[in-house]
């Protein structure tokens, strides 16, 4: 058996070599490095992908958001209301800006943000919203734009993890996932399911006037050079990378459809078993539907709940299974985002996820044989457990 990888990104690297390698020659040639054609090329073909108006690329998914914000003219002291269960990008910019974040619970099935909480966070002072497509699918999109036009707020799309994923609204209508909200961002980092090989990442929006103004401000405010008409940032894709991003945009559908066919031989060998929990989908169809395409298992998340969760880590660890725990610590109780505000009856989710998450190897190159050794050893450990109480 082939050795298990979280993210196999040289298994990936092999299909696409030999285009990647002579645009990058290419690219040395002219040495175009910096909004070269290859940066307008990517920015049109993912324009096209996600049927929307404007994608301005920038330097990472971080500055994506931050821009985001910036471009929506958000002020010190506004509140962005955000997910508690994410990484720390999403509310780090939230901070950098001066704003004010509000962090609530999340739903336990899909780890979306909680649409109950948003509503009772909102105040007079609540300007956005931004919902985490976490793990690869959508948070609730249309009661999340129900209530932001409701009451007149922003919605951002962080759509680092859920890129290629589509949304069915209540009307059955599919849309792309990050192009929903007023503005969308996304991260092209390595082991994102459209990677770079280095850091990346891409605004989205079908607002004319805002795409104006953020094109400018991920270039130090300037739309003429050495004019700067608008405070901005230094935030530029690189060619070199967005050459990559090209390579492997016609095959991010296929990549897709691997992580969904890996998901669903996850999820058929987990059915059955009391303390594994698999992960559903907004459809709820827990990943196993062979026509399913509002999830593109950006990661595979489990939930351990009969208390054994580090020690399967432990064991997983042991038999040279990589695994992930994300994310241990809610944002909430992280010592840069700590809060008198915050009161932990708000967070029984969060903090039950923390205890519970682990995610098992997720991409494009996992076999059968792998599958089955991952599923087998969590099973078979879990099982173990559940006699030993027994005993």
């Amino acid at each position: 058996m082939r050795k298990i990888q979280m993210v196999d990104l040289q298994g990936q690297y092999q299909d696409i070599k030999e285009q990647v390698n002579t645009a990058i020659a290419q690219i040395l040639e002219t040495s175009a490095f910096i909004n070269g054609p290859e940066v307008h090329a990517f920015q049109k073909e993912l324009e096209d992908y996600l049927g929307v108006k404007h994608v301005i690329p920038c330097a990472n998914g971080t500055d994506a958001l931050q821009i985001a914000m910036m471009g929506l003219g958000l002020q010190p002291g506004d509140e962005v209301i955000t997910a508690d269960f994410t990484f720390a990008a999403t509310v780090e910019v939230i901070a950098l800006l001066q704003l004010t974040p509000v962090l609530v619970d999340v739903d336990p099935d899909t780890f979306n943000i909680d649409i109950d909480a948003v509503k009772k966070a909102i105040t007079p002072r609540t300007k956005a919203i931004v919902p985490v497509h976490l793990f690869g699918q959508c948070a609730d999109m249309d009661a999340i734009m129900a209530m932001a036009n409701e009451h007149g707020l922003f919605v951002i799309e962080d759509n680092a993890q859920a890129i290629g994923a589509k949304y069915t609204s209540r009307k059955g209508e599919k849309t792309m996932a990050g192009t929903i909200g007023h503005v969308g961002a996304t991260s092209f980092f390595p082991s994102k399911n459209l990677g770079a090989y280095g850091d990346g990442g891409a605004i989205f929006t079908n607002d004319d006037a805002l795409a104006h103004t953020i094109r400018g401000m991920v270039n130090h405010g300037m739309y003429e050079r050495y004019h700067h008409d608008v405070v901005g940032v230094n935030s530029r894709l690189d060619s070199i990378q967005a050459a990559v991003l090209r390579a492997k945009l016609p095959k991010l559908n296929d990549y897709c459809d691997a992580r969904r066919a890996a998901a669903r031989s996850y999820s058929k060998a987990f059915m059955g078993q009391p303390h594994i929990k698999t992960p559903k989908t907004v459809n709820g169809c827990e990943g196993i539907c062979d026509t399913c395409d509002c999830h593109v298992f950006h990661q595979y998340t489990l939930r351990i709940t009969n208390g054994k969760r580090d020690a399967l880590v432990k064991h997983l660890q042991e038999k040279e299974i990589p695994c992930g725990v994300y994310y241990p610590i809610p944002l909430h109780k992280q010592k840069a985002y700590a809060d008198d505000r915050y009161d932990e009856r708000d967070f029984p989710i969060t903090k039950q996820l923390v205890q519970e998450v682990i995610s098992l190897p997720m991409h494009t190159e996992l076999d059968e044989e792998q599958l089955a050794f991952i599923t087998t050893t969590v099973i078979e450990f879990v099982n173990a457990q559940v006699q030993d109480v027994l005993v």
